[in-house]
């Protein structure tokens, strides 16, 4: 979902500002924070299953009210609202706010180094390595195509059914995640 970092990365695409630069920062600060969610939680949930199950639980929980959040949100449809314009930024400037909005924000520590995290820590030890790359290149893919892309989205996202339609699979998919995440606890129980 399109949170304060996405529509930061969104932003300076729309605005043509330092894109790499931005994109890079922000791919490579998820892959140490979900490198350092998969290897640490492993090790703390190493002989734990309780702990483990409890936290695919949360997580689960998590996800399903995040995919109501977006489900909500079909109802109330909105427009992108980071158009460009206003004063340039410099990339010092730039990758200070990405910084600001990347390790400031509580939802990145939520999503990546604790629920990434502990869906990677249950994965069999010799797939951990793989997972942490396949979700670090899934993310330098999403800001890839956020910050890149983001020219082409503009006259689609300024569109309210566009959002409804987002937000809509966004709930469908954070629904499914947390089925899967509930009965992978439930098998492990």
């Amino acid at each position: 979902a399109i949170g304060a970092q996405n529509a930061f990365v969104l932003r300076q695409g729309l605005r043509r500002e330092h894109i790499g630069s931005v994109v890079l920062f922000c791919a490579v600060a998820d892959a140490a924070l979900i490198t350092a969610g998969v290897f640490g939680m492993s090790q703390a949930l190493g002989d734990r299953p309780q702990l483990a199950r409890a936290l695919a639980l949360a997580g689960a929980a998590f996800l399903a009210w995040y995919g109501w959040k977006a489900l909500q949100r079909v109802r109330h449809a909105g427009r992108l609202q980071a158009a460009p314009g206003g004063a340039s930024l410099r990339r010092g400037a730039a990758l200070a706010q990405a910084a600001a909005f990347t390790l400031l924000n509580p939802h990145v520590y939520l999503d990546t180094v604790l629920l990434v995290g502990s869906i990677g820590a249950q994965q069999p030890p010799a797939l951990q390595p793989w997972f942490a790359a396949g979700a670090s290149t899934a993310s330098l893919t999403w800001f890839s195509l956020l910050g890149f892309g983001a020219r082409w989205l503009a006259p689609w996202f300024a569109r309210p059914r566009a959002w409804q339609v987002l937000d809509g699979l966004i709930g469908l998919v954070m629904w499914l995640l947390a089925v899967l995440l509930v009965r992978h606890a439930l098998a492990g129980a």
